[in-house]
């Protein structure tokens, strides 16, 4: 593999950088850059020299990306190699990631707030608690109806209703639905 230009450069430790914000490691972070922005797929040997890390730290943040579903596993005509390619579609990643977050965050957190609402309450104290875990539950359980009517929507439907963006409440309080939102 060539070596990277310094713009490929920049967004691969940037991508790295902010990897480590989102809850993945560094490494990782960097790999998925160059895959994305590869014109084609790569294999973990071509990864490890452009990124100068270990071949099995490479493989380690390969295992990882295949976990989160953000890479693809191909293989070439004529070579025994593994190759990793990025989906293409910025929507199709953002509707991954946003999947994977919600299996390994949201869905063990409303679990158990919904195990901790099935108890019923000893002292004031967990009253008290409880209904506080009762708001939490309420609200994520309509967020992630909300993002099940999301994930539904196709791409350009998406696409359009986030153009919208105040818009949408602007039409809500012009209608009396909603009333305007505190200001700070």
């Amino acid at each position: 593999m060539e070596a990277m230009s310094p713009l490929v450069r920049s967004f691969v430790a940037h991508f790295g950088e902010m990897g480590s914000r989102w809850g993945i490691n560094r490494t990782v972070g960097q790999i998925y850059a160059l895959i994305f922005v590869s014109p084609r797929p790569l294999n973990a040997d071509e990864l490890a020299e452009a990124l100068e890390f270990s071949r099995s730290n490479v493989s380690m943040g390969l295992k990882e990306l295949q976990a989160w579903r953000l890479v693809r596993l191909k293989h070439l005509p004529g070579d025994r190699r593994e190759y990793f390619e990025a989906p293409g579609d910025a929507w199709e990643i953002f509707r991954t990631l946003a999947e994977e977050r919600r299996r390994r965050e949201i869905e063990p957190t409303l679990s158990m707030l919904r195990n901790a609402l099935l108890e019923t309450p000893a002292t004031p104290d967990e009253r008290y608690a409880q209904e506080r875990m009762r708001g939490m539950h309420d609200l994520i359980e309509l967020l992630t109806s909300w993002f099940d009517d999301v994930q539904r929507m196709d791409t350009q439907t998406l696409g359009q209703l986030m153009k919208m963006g105040s818009k949408v409440q602007k039409l809500l309080e012009f209608t009396g639905r909603i009333k305007p939102a505190r200001e700070a």
